[in-house]
């Protein structure tokens, strides 16, 4: 979404009329997921796709449409696999799309800023219903702006999209015989990596392949160097209460791996981590150190069910040996996580590959 809105900003910015289609819903193989956008200018340029080249045509026309004065529209394509060539999704899904004139001096001009500046906070806007295109504006703080023209709906989409900034997953959904989506901006997830170790180097490498903000930690200044972890964002000397301050605490989504071995700082970590709105927590580490690991944290005062949170030993079992497959091990595991998915091969897994993300749960003990 980002790139087409930094388009969309040169365009609003050079005083050309702008419409926007927003994927609200998809069903079975569509190519793109809810939230993913399309912008049309009155020249007839485009920025962005809504299925991978499927049913671009069609909506273009809808918006040169709108762009003329016609109402919003919410277009759905619904497509037989028998039929899914004819039409134009060979894929066979079923897309929803939402086309409507872009606004950048009120709500939809806000949220562009928000995502631009790599904010969190959710867009609702009614789609079908009674005060169809009224938007309210919920930000990360919980304040709000706008209104979808009655209190009732105005709480109830605010529930929802508290939920939905948190879990990143933009999503359509009726209440009380309306039709709403929710729109979703949030930062790149965060990693905070505590160790800095020769493994720690190779997961910031692969955090920032995937999209993530990987951070070091470790109080060892002569280890924790900024040349020696090139790829993440920040690399901190600092015991893990202290450092995590700098960083602003532990949201929901923040995921921690601890890789030092070395009980005080593990320890001091985990104290912290099981106690949070943590995403992922994982820990290195044989399964006999992490026996060990479970009894100091016991007589600490940790609960079973907050140990329960520990994916120890890290990472899915891919038969990882070097730095390099560990960190892909790991990775893989917080993805997964993320996504709520457990990690298994696609060959043995039915239903939907590319299901939409589901909120997510905390990691488990392995």
């Amino acid at each position: 979404m980002k790139d087409v809105m930094e388009v969309v900003g040169d365009w609003v910015g050079a005083g050309e009329p702008v419409a926007l289609a927003t994927v609200v819903d998809t069903k079975k193989s569509a190519p793109q997921p809810p939230g993913t956008k399309m912008a049309i200018n009155e020249q007839g340029r485009m920025a962005g796709a809504v299925s991978g080249g499927c049913v671009e045509g069609q909506v273009v026309q809808v918006a040169e449409g709108i762009l003329k004065g016609g109402a919003p529209q919410l277009l759905e394509y619904g497509i037989a696999d028998e039929d899914a060539w004819n039409v134009g999704l060979p894929c066979g899904g079923e897309i929803s799309i939402w086309v409507e004139t872009y606004d950048d001096e009120g709500l939809q001009g806000r949220f562009r800023e928000l995502g631009q500046r790599g904010g969190r906070g959710a867009l609702t806007t009614v789609l079908q219903g009674e005060n169809v295109g009224e938007k309210l504006l919920l930000h990360e703080d919980e304040t709000r702006d706008g209104s979808l023209g009655d209190q009732e709906l105005d709480e109830a989409a605010i529930s929802k999209a508290a939920s939905a900034m948190w879990s990143e997953r933009s999503e359509l959904y009726e209440h009380d015989g309306q039709t709403l989506f929710i729109d979703v901006a949030a930062p790149p997830p965060r990693l905070i990596i505590f160790g800095a170790v020769d493994f720690a180097a190779q997961l910031a490498a692969a955090a920032k392949l995937a999209g993530w903000r990987a951070f070091v930690v470790d109080p060892r200044k002569r280890f924790a160097e900024a040349d020696r972890f090139p790829e993440a964002e920040r690399v901190i000397a600092a015991w893990p209460d202290k450092a995590l301050d700098e960083l602003g605490g532990i949201d929901r989504a923040t995921s921690i791996a601890v890789l030092t071995h070395d009980p005080k700082l593990d320890d001091a970590v985990l104290k912290i981590a099981l106690r949070s709105d943590a995403q992922y927590i994982g820990a290195m580490g044989s399964r006999r150190a992490q026996a060990k690991r479970r009894e100091r944290l016991v007589a600490e005062g940790v609960t079973d069910e907050e140990l329960g949170r520990l994916a120890a030993p890290i990472g899915l079992d891919i038969g990882a040996l070097s730095a390099a497959e560990t960190a892909i091990s790991i990775m893989g595991e917080i993805t997964a996580v993320r996504r709520g998915r457990e990690g298994g091969r696609l060959k043995t897994v039915k239903g939907r590959i590319h299901d939409a993300a589901r909120d997510p749960e905390p990691a488990q003990a392995r």
